[in-house]
């Protein structure tokens, strides 16, 4: 059986690979802060699905936290053989509404998590000669919209570029982005979701059923619905200091994912 690594892995999308790679028989290692959570999802995983799942509390956004993750992933003994980088949040707010420490924090998660674990991931997987990692990013990654979009942009170049390096080592690297997904993600920011459009929302399961079957195919970027490459498609065609202004408008009413 193999083994699989989750972060984020108590609520939204990380609860949704969780679910869906414990049902197809994956071993779990499920990685969040708050251990009540993670052990009650541990339970209900394993007497659901016959599966082992392992608890480990970690804050991504400390040092400390990161380095238990990589000492987990570097385990030869125990390999981890798919790594979803899922931790990740949002901060409400424009540009010098919201505080360094709280850009800073982000950044520590969004990028620098990322990077750690996924290097400590794919170097065990490399002379294994097989293995994947799926870092979720966002379509905010494609628009000009602060420090979020910034660090999901970051997610996207970093993945694709490590992928292209993997290349022939039997490593697949991917990076996951999903647009608004139902989700404790807005309600934890304070963001409001009443005026978000119904077929903008899209169900996590669906999301990761189609993420996963990419990764299979061996994308290395996956944006997992057709109605958001028809909207990525405009994005591409539209002139950038019009699109920066109407993402700068939506971003703050809608939030950033």
């Amino acid at each position: 059986m193999t083994t699989a690594l989750i972060t984020g892995a108590t609520a939204g999308i990380g609860a949704a690979f969780a679910r869906r790679l414990a049902a197809e028989g994956h071993n779990l290692v499920l990685v969040a802060r708050d251990t009540k959570r993670l052990q009650e999802q541990a339970t209900e995983l394993h007497d659901r699905h016959a599966i082992e799942a392992e608890v480990l509390t970690a804050d991504l956004s400390q040092d400390d936290g990161i380095r238990s993750v990589e000492k987990r992933l570097g385990d030869r003994k125990n390999p981890v053989d798919l790594l979803v980088n899922n931790a990740g949040f949002g901060n409400r707010g424009r540009f010098l509404e919201v505080s360094m420490a709280d850009e800073l924090t982000m950044l520590k998660v969004h990028c620098e998590a990322v990077l750690r674990l996924t290097s400590a991931a794919t170097e065990s997987m490399r002379e294994r000669g097989r293995g994947g990692v799926v870092n979720v990013a966002s379509v905010a990654a494609f628009v000009p919209r602060g420090t979020y979009g910034a660090s999901k942009a970051w997610v996207v170049q970093f993945t694709q570029g490590a992928a292209r390096d993997l290349t022939g080592s039997g490593v697949r690297l991917m990076a996951l982005c999903p647009g608004f997904v139902r989700t404790e993600f807005h309600e934890r920011a304070g963001m409001g979701t009443e005026n978000i459009p119904g077929w903008m929302w899209l169900d996590a399961d669906k999301l990761v059923a189609a993420a996963l079957a990419d990764l299979a195919r061996g994308k290395s970027l996956s944006v997992p619905d057709p109605r958001y490459k028809v909207l990525m498609g405009v994005v591409k065609l539209a002139p950038r200091g019009l699109l920066g202004g109407v993402t700068s408008k939506t971003g703050r009413k809608y939030g950033p994912q």
